[in-house]
C-alpha cells in the first residue's frame, strides 16, 4: 500500500499571503534591502486590504504603470513627472537633504534637466535668440554658512521659455535653449541674464494627465528658475527660485514651493541707476538671491 506524503497545511487567507510574502525577504543579505522590501510589501499589502482592491482595479492600475513607462524617453521621464504629482520627490527630497539651518533649501530636481548646457561669462544671456517675454537679470552671491563668499562655485540654471516650454518640449527640441552654466568671481558673485519665468502646465497628455485630471487636480507650476549650485568642499543644492506674484504658488502640482525661496523680480519701465549699471533697456526685470551652501563633514 503506497504511503501517502505527509504535506505542510497551506493557509490562504489574507494575512497568511502577506505573512510569507515577509518571510520570504527573512533571508535577503542586503540588510536595507531587507528592510525596504518589507516594509514596502507590507505597507502594499494593507492599503490593497484597506481600499478593498478589486482584479479590475488592479488590472488598471498595471495598465497605468505600463503607458507610463511607455511614455518615457531620453527627453520625457513621465515616472519622474507621476513622482512628483504624487509628493513622493519632494518627500524623499526633504528627507534626503536635510542641512543646517541657515543653508538654501532644496527642491524637486524635475524632469526636464539637460546636460550639457554652455558655460556662460557674467551676464552671459542664456535666453539669447529669445523675442518673447521680459529681460531678466538674476544676481546674488553664493556664500557658505558664516556668509563667507565661495569663489569658484558653478550655478547649472535652466528653465522653461516664455512660452511655458522647455527646449525638450520644442520641435526643435535637439537644440539647447534657456540653458547655462555661470562660475562665482572672487567675491562669490554671479550674474545671470534670462527672461522672466512664467507658470506653465506640465506635460498631461499622458497618464499622469489623466491621472491630475480624474482627481480633479490642475497640471499648473509657478513661476520659476532653476538652479544646481556646487562647489568643491561643499554639499550642493537643487533648487528653484520663485516669481512672488504667480497664481499658482500655493497650489503648485508637484508641491515644490518654500517661503524661503520667494524672491521679487522687480520691473523697470524707466531707465534707472540698474539699467545703467547691467547695461539694459526699460521694460526688464532684476532678481537678487543669495545662495548659503553646508560644507561637507
Amino acid at each position: 500500500m503506497a504511503t501517502v506524503p505527509v504535506t505542510k497545511t497551506r493557509f490562504t487567507t489574507e494575512d497568511d499571503i502577506t505573512n510569507e510574502a515577509l518571510r520570504r525577504y527573512e533571508g535577503t543579505s542586503d540588510p536595507r534591502l531587507r528592510e525596504i522590501m518589507m516594509s514596502l510589501t507590507r505597507h502594499l499589502h494593507a492599503f490593497i486590504k484597506d481600499v478593498g482592491l478589486t482584479e479590475a482595479e488592479w488590472w488598471k492600475a498595471i495598465d497605468f504603470l505600463t503607458r507610463t513607462g511607455q511614455m518615457c524617453s531620453g527627453k520625457r521621464q513621465e515616472y519622474i513627472l507621476l513622482s512628483d504629482t504624487l509628493g513622493v520627490s519632494m518627500l524623499v527630497d526633504l528627507i534626503t537633504n536635510r542641512r543646517p539651518e541657515g543653508a538654501t533649501e532644496s527642491t524637486v530636481f524635475g524632469p526636464f534637466y539637460r546636460e550639457g548646457a554652455p558655460h556662460l561669462p557674467a551676464g552671459g544671456n542664456m535666453a539669447e535668440g529669445e523675442k518673447q517675454g521680459t529681460p531678466t537679470m538674476i544676481e546674488g552671491r553664493v556664500l557658505d554658512l558664516h556668509g563667507k563668499p565661495i569663489a569658484g562655485a558653478e550655478l547649472d540654471v535652466w528653465q522653461a521659455d516664455p512660452s511655458g516650454l522647455y527646449d525638450s518640449q520644442r520641435e526643435d527640441s535637439d537644440h539647447l535653449h534657456m540653458r547655462g552654466i555661470y562660475t562665482t568671481d572672487a567675491e562669490g558673485r554671479f550674474l545671470i541674464r534670462t527672461s522672466r519665468p512664467v507658470h506653465y502646465q506640465i506635460p498631461s497628455d499622458g497618464p499622469v494627465g489623466e491621472m491630475l485630471k480624474a482627481t480633479g487636480r490642475h497640471p499648473w507650476r509657478p513661476a520659476h528658475v532653476h538652479f544646481m549650485v556646487s562647489a568643491p568642499g561643499y554639499h550642493p543644492v537643487t533648487t528653484h527660485i520663485f516669481d512672488p506674484v504667480d497664481p499658482y504658488l500655493d497650489s503648485d502640482a508637484v508641491f515644490g514651493v518654500k517661503d524661503s525661496l520667494i524672491t521679487e523680480f522687480k520691473l523697470h519701465e524707466t531707465r534707472d541707476r540698474d539699467a545703467e549699471r547691467l547695461g539694459m533697456t526699460p521694460p526688464f526685470c532684476t532678481a537678487q538671491f543669495d545662495f548659503v551652501l553646508s560644507p561637507m563633514r
